[in-house]
């Protein structure tokens, strides 16, 4: 449900009843990874998505139904074989969906409205709920945040918490959303229940240097795909607002300078642009020895095998080297700035999926990719 936190928050502080599906769970072919959610208040309005389309008006009435009743449930949508007319996902897949009520008497609200006002801020913070077990814990949440902090709880059960609290520590750790079994009183043996853990973290970052009119389009399709985008460039003339007016941050820097003192990460994608040695070397030695998810640098073929040879007189190991995404970009035919912009932001989603590229067309490959790397945005998730 945090994919949604912003709205999600607006009808909390407006004081609305709601009901919240969210998926817990998929197999095969389905659409929308643990963690999607759809929410529907009591006038009947709908926010979010679960299946892409698929299941979206069996789950709108078990909202409306949960939000009359108050009950919680799971629910299972899958394709069938003999009616092919069911409700059910026609891409062959299975999805399990939670759906929970929020209203002023739950008790759950408190915890769910903190971690929807964490997550609209863009903190981090992670959500434990449970999908299956005593009747009497369904629809309980609690948020654990990274300072040890936490809200709700699950009724008069401290050792469910703590082994909650330790569980969701984890998840926020690496960024994931996901299930886990976990035996009734807390101890990490046994399943007779199922938590859901969704983690809310920071957008990624995009670094793009270099200050040029194919920065500008990137720029635009990095804030698309949720990331949160700083331009770099040495050069104050270029590196300006006014060119740049999609980006979050624009910093007038060496790029190598900038690099080294600002903050990175597992997620962290870095695109040069620059295709100027003086900035290129320097840069690119320190980019290829941090642990970074992508680094991409733009020029032909010809400076890309002139860039490697540079790049290895100042000591960068071939094993450095092929991490290096050079030429930037996948084969698209791209010529102008918003097509290359489409071709390195295509690259990227592949490399973060474990995608190949390639049509899908003719292919036997999966449609959906369980990725080495959590997805862009603030909801990692993982299978």
């Amino acid at each position: 449900m945090l994919d949604i936190a912003e709205e999600l928050h607006r009808w909390v502080e407006q004081g609305r009843d709601f009901a919240v599906a969210t998926v817990v769970a998929v197999g095969g072919s389905a659409p929308r990874r643990p963690g999607a959610a759809l929410a529907v208040d009591a006038g009947g309005t709908v926010i979010g998505s679960v299946s892409g389309g698929c299941v979206e008006g069996a789950v709108y009435e078990l909202c409306r139904q949960s939000l009359e009743d108050g009950e919680t449930v799971l629910e299972r949508f899958g394709y069938s074989d003999e009616d092919a007319f069911a409700v059910g996902l026609t891409c062959g897949g299975v999805i399990d969906i939670l759906v929970t009520p929020v209203r002023a008497a739950d008790p759950a609200r408190p915890a769910v409205a903190a971690a929807l006002a964490a997550a609209a801020r863009g903190e981090t913070a992670a959500v434990a709920r449970i999908v299956s077990g005593p009747t009497d814990l369904l629809g309980r949440a609690l948020v654990v945040r990274p300072d040890g902090s936490r809200t709700g709880g699950f009724g008069g059960h401290p050792e469910l918490d703590r082994t909650a609290a330790a569980e969701a520590d984890a998840f926020l750790d690496a960024g994931r959303t996901g299930t886990l079994e976990i035996g009734e009183q807390g101890s990490r043996c046994g399943a007779p229940l199922t938590l859901l853990i969704e983690s809310s973290v920071p957008a990624p970052r995009m670094i793009v240097f270099g200050a040029i009119d194919f920065a500008s389009a990137l720029v635009r399709a990095g804030r698309f795909l949720g990331y949160h985008v700083t331009v770099c460039d040495a050069r104050p003339v270029f590196a300006t607002p006014a060119r740049f007016p999609d980006a979050d941050d624009i910093v007038v820097e060496w790029p190598h300078e900038y690099l080294r003192r600002t903050e990175v990460d597992a997620r962290t994608v870095l695109c040069v642009l620059t295709h100027d040695a003086k900035f290129d070397i320097p840069l690119l030695k320190l980019a290829l020895r941090l642990p970074v998810a992508y680094v991409g640098a733009m020029g032909s073929r010809r400076t890309h095998l002139d860039r490697n040879a540079r790049l290895r007189e100042v000591g960068v190991s071939d094993l450095e080297l092929a991490r290096l995404r050079s030429p930037i970009g996948l084969d698209l035919g791209a010529r102008t700035p918003e097509e290359t912009a489409l071709s390195i932001a295509a690259e990227i989603v592949a490399t973060r999926h474990g995608g190949t590229g390639a049509s899908l067309t003719g292919a036997h490959t999966p449609i959906h990719h369980d990725g080495p790397t959590a997805p862009a945005g603030r909801i990692g998730s993982v299978a």
